[in-house]
């Protein structure tokens, strides 16, 4: 699907003070960019920010970081934040390819939320739960890797377990119909609750790396 171009978005993220305009200068520093020793959550494909802006709502002790490459998509998550003060919570407009670029040791949870499944096998390489980028994370984590996942892709959640698990991860959480579990704690995203109220599935998965 085309992503309809927004008028004006590279300026608007570039005038925002949510965003992080060279995050590589910040690599291992985000704690001065947060002035606290807080946790530091990551979200990768934060899309129209639903799901990133609700956390960091929630969990003002928690600070979290959405990187989103699409600045078309970027720019509707900052409306979200218009009329909001949320010191804990900062965007990086850039290619989840370069995070090893951005960060180093200091994210404790990673979120994997309906990422792209990429389902042809010459495309496999860029799935964000592929050997390349579970490579690229270990630089990130603080300490064990954690990662919480949720899909509605049956192909892509059982490629991204068995990957997982081949790296070292333990499964600590698991719903195969996870809004039939209804856990009270989710937070879902735009394209979630779209496709929740369809009848769709979705998948989740948490897990840590010893």
């Amino acid at each position: 699907m085309r992503l309809r171009k927004v008028k004006g978005a590279k300026e608007i993220i570039l005038g925002s003070d949510y965003i992080i305009k060279e995050p590589s200068l910040l690599k291992g520093k985000y704690k001065e960019l947060f002035n606290n020793n807080n946790p530091l959550h990551l979200e990768i494909g934060s899309g129209k920010g639903q799901f990133i802006i609700e956390k960091a709502k929630l969990n003002p002790n928690i600070n979290y970081i959405g990187i989103e490459k699409y600045d078309s998509v970027l720019v509707r998550a900052l409306s979200k934040l218009s009329n909001l003060e949320l010191p804990n919570l900062y965007f990086i407009n850039a290619d989840a390819k370069e995070i090893e670029l951005f960060f180093k040791k200091e994210i404790d949870v990673l979120y994997l939320n309906f990422s792209d499944p990429w389902p042809k096998k010459r495309h496999s390489h860029r799935r964000l739960t592929s050997n390349e980028f579970l490579e690229k994370y270990q630089s990130i984590f603080l300490s064990k890797p954690h990662i919480i996942m949720k899909t509605d892709n049956r192909f892509f959640f059982e490629y991204s377990l068995k990957t997982l698990v081949n790296n070292n991860y333990k499964i600590i959480n698991l719903s195969l119909n996870l809004h039939n579990d209804n856990l009270s704690a989710n937070v879902m995203t735009e394209y979630e609750e779209k496709f929740v109220l369809k009848g769709a599935t979705i998948y989740m998965a948490e897990l840590k790396k010893d």
